[in-house]
């Protein structure tokens, strides 16, 4: 599937809120001018007023003007934008998403890319709920659209004039980060508007309603009779796993770098006959296998993506591993519950018993084609020199790795440029975004500045855990990092990437 979307803007009327460089013309590197409060009047579209706030330094954080609009690209559509200009611009704009159901303007969000010197461009994506799983706005076409790729797109493009019209020049380069949703945004740009960004970042894509679908099953998989977990047996599972595949790499610390290459088999936890302490019922077992196999669809897609050995105790956190059913979700299945008038209309689903036609009428829905983020064909935005990085924690419990590592079989297969314009990285014991017990504090934009400087994608990304020393590196896949034998396990240089099993 190719897309072809045009999108046309009225000019920008600039107020006079700008101090030019002395030095150099506009659009010349030179060094990075000073801006003050001054300078932060406000910027004006034709249709469209915005609000500009100075916001001295602070907690660490630069001085930077705050610009906040709301953009109308097609009738009824109501965009929100926030834009944060630091007074000291490195000439890069940086474009953040959202996660859940919705779209993300907190500082916080923006606080790495402000930390660098970037102009960040951040949106609610189209709709001013708060819920993150209530997304019932979408039987609005226009919001359904504007949160699929339209909020994102029209969010950069007025970014990158604003940053213009604040500095007097245009940017030197785009960048854009996002994880979860996010993530599926970042694809979204790539693959619908591959001018936009120099460089995009994504972390666990939920790029396909098959996230969403994955979770009902995966509650289904649990709600059997006597299949049920609690937290406790969760985590005697996980530590059987860890037991049995965490020196495959050469180091027992508590992490199975390579979850896929773990052949361990949960019956050696079933229960002998007249026990039931400590121990897994016939049930559970078939419960954990069926979990890790994943489930295939009658098209030979996954209806239910595998999930990994070694991450079973953080399983409870977007699935109802105590058996309480679909009905009792707060995800309400990732938000597919309440995507239902939009995908099935006035039909009745069973969501307890969600079925395979159910399973092919989501994915074939008019949602699912404006949504989805699925396609590998990214010629145009590699042709333009375009960079994609990818990453994904092996202990994520909502959308797979294996989500993340068919998409990025399907890139390198279907792009010649990949082999050197993109590069995906999977994060031993992380979970959703962050989280778990790996390394998981990683500079994914320090290494996309670093690959745009040099040309050369990072050939692994270190990692670092809060609160501890421990240290790891990530490997660019297919590669997985493997302890050499010797040295401080928490030195990178003491691990080499090899090729996975």
């Amino acid at each position: 599937m190719r897309f072809l979307v045009t999108t046309s803007f009225a000019a920008l009327a600039l107020a006079a809120c700008t101090t030019a460089p002395e030095d150099g013309a506009p659009g010349e590197v030179t060094s990075a001018p000073s801006f003050s409060a001054a300078d932060c009047t406000g910027v004006t579209m034709e249709g469209t007023a915005f609000d500009a706030t100075w916001m001295p330094a602070a907690d660490g954080l630069p001085a930077f003007c705050e610009v906040t609009g709301t953009l109308h690209p097609v009738e009824g559509s109501n965009i929100g934008v926030v834009y944060r200009l630091p007074e000291n611009w490195d000439g890069t704009v940086l474009g953040i998403g959202g996660g859940a159901w919705l779209g993300n303007t907190t500082l916080m969000a923006a606080r790495d890319g402000l930390l660098k010197g970037f102009a960040t461009m951040q949106t609610n994506g189209g709709h001013t709920s708060t819920n993150p799983w209530g997304n019932e706005w979408v039987i609005n076409p226009v919001q359904a659209e504007d949160f699929s790729h339209r909020a994102i797109h029209t969010m950069t493009d007025t970014g990158k004039r604003v940053a213009a019209a604040f500095y007097n020049r245009a940017h030197d380069t785009a960048i854009y980060s996002g994880c979860s949703t996010g993530g599926r945004m970042g694809l979204m740009e790539a693959q619908r508007y591959p001018a936009d960004y120099d460089a995009v970042i994504v972390g666990a894509p939920v790029y396909t309603l098959q996230v969403q679908t994955s979770a009902v099953l995966r509650n289904h998989t649990f709600a059997q009779p006597q299949s049920a977990f609690t937290v406790p047996e969760l985590q005697m599972v996980q530590d059987a796993a860890v037991a049995a595949c965490d020196a495959q790499d050469g180091l027992e610390d508590g992490l199975i770098n390579n979850p896929r290459a773990c052949t361990w088999q949960p019956r050696t936890l079933q229960c002998a006959p007249g026990t039931s302490d400590g121990c897994l019922s016939p049930q559970q077992v078939d419960a954990l296998q069926t979990l890790y196999d994943g489930k295939r669809a009658s098209d030979g897609s996954w209806a239910m993506h595998p999930m990994s050995r070694g991450g079973e105790a953080s399983w409870g956190f977007f699935n109802r591993a105590d058996g309480s059913g679909q009905n009792a979700d707060p995800t309400r299945g990732g938000g597919l519950m309440g995507l239902q008038p939009v995908i099935f209309g006035a039909s009745a689903v069973d969501w307890e018993n969600f079925s395979d036609a159910n399973y092919l009428t989501v994915r074939n829905s008019d949602f699912a084609e404006i949504y989805e983020a699925d396609e590998a064909d990214l010629s145009t935005f590699f042709e333009r020199g375009g960079r994609l990085m990818l990453w994904h924690g092996e202990s994520d419990a909502g959308p797979s790795p294996v989500l993340s590592t068919d998409y990025a079989r399907q890139v390198n297969a279907q792009n010649p440029e990949a082999a050197s314009q993109f590069s995906y990285y999977t994060v031993p014991g992380m979970g959703h975004c962050a989280g778990g017990p790996g390394a998981d504090q990683i500079d994914y934009l320090g290494a996309m500045q670093q690959w745009l400087e040099t040309g050369q994608a990072p050939d692994r990304l270190i990692g670092r855990k809060a609160d501890s020393d421990l240290v790891r590196p990530h490997c660019a896949w297919p590669g997985v990092a493997r302890y050499d034998g010797a040295g401080d396990p928490n030195e990178p240089a003491n691990w080499s990437c090899v090729p996975r099993n």
